[in-house]
């Protein structure tokens, strides 16, 4: 799972807030708001909805669910995916499609982490910055023949319900 630094991703945005245990840190429920850009067409879309991290019933680790609706082109659907988080012992984690295969690894210890996965011949590019203990932001940079896209989350943990 290829990865490599971001130096860029570090001069912008907020300040990272380092995190010793992705997976601790992450689990839990999120709300989610997604911005999705189409830069070949201009369309611009959105996702509204939850992200859960919960024990993984088929193995180690945890099971992230994200459900809510997308709005692209005027019209809203139902969209959803589902991740395989495995944490590591020293605090990173490996992040798996549903299905197994490999997607790319996970290091928050200080607060910023960029991944890097190629999909055929696109590749996305994923910065993540934790902001607090209650916030992050995802942003993924698609590029290739296939797609040219940036798509940007901001999480934020759901208040927990008793």
């Amino acid at each position: 799972m290829p990865t490599e630094p971001a130096p860029e991703a570090r001069a912008a945005g907020p300040a990272p807030y380092p995190v010793p245990d992705a997976a601790a840190y992450l689990a839990g429920g999120w709300r989610i708001e997604r911005t999705v850009y189409d830069l070949r067409s201009g369309t611009e879309g959105s996702f509204r909805g939850t992200a859960d991290f919960r024990p993984d019933a088929a193995g180690a680790g945890l099971l992230h669910t994200e459900e809510g609706e997308l709005t692209w082109g005027g019209t809203v659907h139902p969209a959803s995916r589902t991740l395989r988080l495995r944490p590591r012992p020293d605090g990173t984690a490996e992040v798996f499609f549903a299905d197994g295969r490999p997607f790319h690894d996970l290091d928050l210890h200080t607060g910023r982490w960029c991944a890097v996965h190629p999909c055929a011949a696109d590749r996305y590019r994923g910065t993540f910055t934790v902001v607090t203990a209650d916030e992050w932001r995802l942003e993924w940079r698609v590029g290739g023949p296939a797609k040219d896209q940036l798509l940007r989350s901001v999480y934020r943990r759901a208040p927990v319900t008793p």
